[in-house]
């Protein structure tokens, strides 16, 4: 992933899909220029070292478990390797709070660590990072919308309806403006009410930099 250069008054667009339909970690980066997402990953019983050679660590994705039949596979038996829907859920929390605003880190891929969410199956620890700058632009929230307001954005069996609105621009403009970056829990549970709870969601920002 690349973002973009800030420019003043440039409009954005972000449709961010729900993972589970319940959780999801959006994170808005503004006026970064030359901004590359790194990514590491490291099989069970190793450690993920995370470094940035000029400003801090940002934490964008992360999971303990597994997510595919080839990823750490050597030597492994089929059984260890059968289970593809293996996460744990509090894996960007852990490393967020161990790696963000450091220049580096290190964390453990161990289920002490991690806590194990799928038992006998052999994990992998798999992080995706930015290394941010000190910028002097700020977020600056113009619509933000969560539900679905087309059948395209964020393909699925449930996407049966492009009318489930529950406008987000006061709650957002609240929490992300005047900021550099800005971190939501988007879910039905925490910050976002559930508009239309049998049709598949995504949140939808339009934003600028200023």
């Amino acid at each position: 992933m690349r973002l973009l250069p800030c420019v003043q008054a440039w409009f954005k667009r972000i449709n961010m899909l729900p993972q589970n339909l319940n959780w999801i970690s959006l994170i808005i980066l503004l006026c970064r220029q030359g901004v590359d997402t790194k990514r590491y990953f490291s099989c069970e019983g190793g450690s993920v070292p995370l470094s940035c050679d000029w400003g801090y660590i940002k934490v964008i994705t992360a999971n303990y478990g597994r997510t595919d039949h080839t990823t750490c596979s050597t030597g492994r038996s089929l059984h260890q390797l059968s289970n593809v829907d293996c996460f744990q859920e509090t894996s960007v929390h852990v490393m967020s709070k161990r790696c963000d605003g450091r220049k580096s880190c290190s964390v453990p891929a161990v289920n002490s660590v991690f806590y194990d969410p799928c038992v006998g199956t052999y994990k992998y620890l798999d992080v995706s990072y930015l290394c941010l700058p000190f910028s002097n632009g700020v977020i600056w929230i113009h619509h933000a919308n969560y539900g679905r307001r087309d059948l395209v954005t964020c393909p699925h069996k449930l996407a049966t309806s492009p009318d489930c609105y529950s406008p987000q621009t006061r709650s957002l403009r609240s929490s992300c403006n005047g900021k550099n970056y800005c971190q939501l829990n988007a879910s039905k549970t925490s910050l976002l009410s559930d508009p239309c709870p049998d049709v598949h969601k995504y949140l939808e920002v339009m934003y600028s930099c200023i």
